[in-house]
């Protein structure tokens, strides 16, 4: 359920980069509005989602479990209210101080540019702490066991923004950019409210009490603060990954985006799909003592996440390095996008293909420390992670191409594979200190072979339908390609005897009557 809500937001997630690239391809509106999203999100990560899940949903879950009903309802006010007034007064500073935030985030932007990249942060700054209180509604459903709402909630967000576009197409690019951060605004409020009322049917004794007393509180909050800096850290690392971007010429925040865009696609369906369906079960699992039965259960639970995980992640980057023209060009070659800015967003996507599985990897390591009740390590390696991302993204976005003699722009594909590098050395940590309290975790190395030599079998065939296909366009041709290379992953790894595609297979058949 969680990854068919995910699958639903990123579909049309991808609707919306589309149609922004058809208005504003890879010029400066869309450097300025991808550079604006960026700052406010810092909140919406910070406070939001990934954060508030990994602290409030053990200790409210475990109260669910431990059938106290009305201990959790006030678990749950008090963190609502809480946070209402924490991210009140982020909000206001964050309006007041984003000039300043600017020189941080965007140095290579000046004049015009930079002033209309402040009055869009402006706007969107609200938005983003009322997504804060959507990320609570998850914590709530998402403890009861009820996933596909809240995964499948920002629909309305993208929908928001894709009319905004489409209504006000015909004005010019700097203020059309305008109007849709009202939209991206409009569409915050509307993700928060469509969850609300089946929260408020969850929670029925619901009170908004700062109860900074509460035992419960105080748990949430500590887990939350280790939480909280892990994540931040985590963000720095991307705001070091833009700011450098800044630098790199025109086209490079935007670039970046796009790429992003595709990239987050496997990320949320798979990586996070599991990660955020396993931290409930994982918690109960957990409960208040770990002994070496516990251990074991958990550590069986945590190796499967990992293999249902490899199965579909290894395709994906497979996918990046080998097929990322065709994807990238029927996803958004349109309007002001074209097949030039095509091959460049392949690029940085073929970058960002070399951390995909470490980073997917990694989220489930860290849901299993969270129900752990350890918040420490993940933020040890979280900041291990930051210090390599910047020395490495330095020295592959400002040094290789001057030492290669290319154009700055490509810096951009040596950010996003320096950040991947780094992400592979979080992930040896996470596994390694991981292996220490539960026992060897992992998947096997077989496995692993048997992945890659089916995705890169796969590539193969699908590369050559590409080049015997006649010029169909991008999305017919994407069509036939992708469908080539899918069928041909599932025929391989099933006759490699992949246990998760044995499963996938049955459970389709079961679904459509045939098994």
């Amino acid at each position: 359920m969680v990854g068919a809500g995910i699958l639903c937001s990123r579909l049309f997630g991808l609707v919306r980069q589309r149609v922004f690239s058809h208005y504003f391809g890879l010029s400066d509106a869309a450097d300025i509005f991808s550079a604006a999203l960026r700052v406010p999100n810092f909140l919406q990560n910070l406070f939001g989602e990934g954060v508030l899940s990994a602290s409030f949903i053990p200790v409210y879950a475990r109260l669910l479990a431990q059938h106290k009903q009305e201990e959790a309802d006030r678990l749950a006010g008090a963190i609502f209210a809480i946070l209402a007034l924490i991210i009140s007064l982020i909000v206001a500073l964050g309006i007041l101080a984003t000039p300043y935030l600017l020189w941080l985030i965007a140095p290579g932007y000046t004049g015009e540019k930079r002033e209309l990249t402040i009055l869009i942060v402006r706007i969107l700054f609200p938005g983003t702490g009322i997504l804060v209180w959507s990320a609570w509604c998850l914590g709530i459903l998402n403890s009861h066991h009820k996933f596909f709402l809240s995964y499948a909630a920002p629909v309305i967000w993208n929908l928001c923004m894709i009319l905004s576009m489409l209504i006000f197409r015909h004005l010019e690019a700097n203020r059309l950019i305008v109007y849709l951060a009202w939209g991206t605004v409009l569409g915050c409020l509307l993700q928060f409210l469509v969850q609300l009322g089946p929260v408020l049917k969850l929670v029925p004794t619901l009170r908004l009490r700062l109860d900074m007393q509460s035992l419960h509180v105080k748990q949430v909050g500590g887990s939350f603060l280790g939480v909280a800096i892990g994540r931040g850290v985590v963000q720095i690392s991307a705001f070091v990954d833009q700011a450098i971007s800044t630098l790199l010429g025109s086209g490079a925040v935007a670039g970046m985006t796009t790429a992003a865009s595709i990239n987050l696609l496997p990320v949320s369906l798979f990586g996070m799909a599991v990660s955020a369906s396993e931290l409930p079960t994982l918690s109960r699992m957990a409960g208040d003592h770990v002994d070496a039965e516990v251990a074991a259960k958990l550590s069986a639970r945590l190796n499967n996440g990992l293999e249902r995980i490899a199965f579909f992640i290894v395709p994906s980057a497979m996918a990046f390095f080998a097929l990322g023209n065709v994807i990238v060009a029927a996803l958004y070659q349109t309007g002001a996008f074209t097949t030039k800015d095509s091959y460049y967003v392949w690029a940085i996507l073929a970058g960002s293909g070399v951390g995909l599985l470490a980073s997917t990897f990694g989220r489930l390591y860290s849901s299993t420390y969270y129900a752990l009740r350890d918040t420490r390590t993940p933020l040890r390696f979280a900041m291990v992670r930051l210090a390599f991302t910047v020395v490495l993204g330095l020295a592959s976005a400002l040094l290789i191409p001057k030492a290669l003699g290319i154009p700055m722009q490509w810096g951009a594909v040596g950010l996003t594979a320096s950040a991947g590098v780094a992400g592979w050395i979080e992930f040896h940590l996470l596994r390694r200190k991981m292996n220490q309290n539960l026992g060897p975790t992992g998947i096997a190395l077989l496995l692993m072979a048997k992945l890659w030599i089916a995705a890169g079998v796969a590539a193969l065939a699908a590369c050559v339908v590409e080049h015997y296909m006649p010029a169909w366009g991008p999305i017919l041709t994407a069509t036939l390609v992708l469908s080539t290379y899918g069928i041909a992953y599932f025929a391989v790894t099933f006759q490699l005897h992949i246990p998760t595609c044995r499963e996938v297979v049955q459970k389709l058949m079961r679904r459509f009557g045939l098994g």
